[in-house]
């Protein structure tokens, strides 16, 4: 589903990515994981072409991310998105936020997104909530809106940045416990940077970044397992 080759990336003078070179299967449920500052979240901001790269090449589904001649705008409409801090319009309604990227994107219709919306609200445990503010919700209910807009368009591929930065953690791990539930029902391939082992355990595969390089892989790991190589890392 995804390919990275040799992607290098710099802002100015710093490189941030060196030679990055990885692939994430179909289906499959990815961490990504290494210190602050290792190059997480630029990487996946490069895939789904939020970032552009200056080396290398990345494919998503076959299609060439940096290629000129791709349209981002029409790719990124095949990719959900979960931000830290949410990103929802705080002056729309839950259901007009998840209305809004169907309308304008897809164009499905205003009964059909309604329809919809209000099926992810009900995957995520919050149909009674559908007529409030973001403001109105408690953190963790407002991440649980931001994965049911970024399910709403019935993405093939789910990014997930920091999604439990700005949670306490038993909140955040009931959050990714609901994500991982979510999108394995669905068949989702999901890319997520996450500092917590815990999370981490949840994945199928966790790749390790260390000043802008691809350092190692675990496979099924444990949490214990990601707890150490973080902490070599000086995660």
């Amino acid at each position: 589903m995804i390919t990275i080759d040799q992607v290098s990336k710099w802002y100015g003078s710093a490189q941030v990515l060196k030679r990055c070179t990885t692939g994430v299967a179909k289906g499959e449920v990815v961490v990504v994981c290494g210190p602050s500052g290792s190059g997480k979240s630029t990487l996946i901001k490069c895939v789904n072409g939020l970032e552009p790269f200056q080396e290398g090449a990345i494919t998503v589904d076959g299609i060439a991310v940096g290629d000129r001649k791709t349209n981002l705008s029409k790719l990124r409409a095949r990719i959900g998105m979960v931000f830290q801090h949410f990103e929802l319009f705080p002056h729309l309604t839950v259901m007009r936020n998840l209305e809004l990227a169907q309308i304008k994107v897809l164009g499905r219709s205003a009964g059909e997104s309604a329809e919809r919306g209000m099926r992810l609200l009900d995957r995520v445990g919050l149909r009674e909530h559908a007529q409030k503010y973001p403001g109105q919700l408690s953190g963790g209910q407002q991440q649980r809106v931001a994965i049911a807009r970024a399910l709403i368009t019935n993405p093939e591929v789910v990014f997930a940045d920091e999604p439990t930065g700005a949670l306490d953690t038993r909140t955040g791990r009931d959050v990714l416990a609901l994500l991982r539930e979510v999108v394995d029902a669905d068949g989702h391939t999901v890319v997520m940077v996450t500092h917590d082992p815990v999370a981490a355990a949840q994945a199928d595969r966790v790749i390790l970044l260390a000043d802008g390089r691809l350092v190692g892989m675990l496979e099924a790991p444990d949490a214990d397992e990601v707890a150490e190589h973080l902490a070599h890392l000086g995660g």
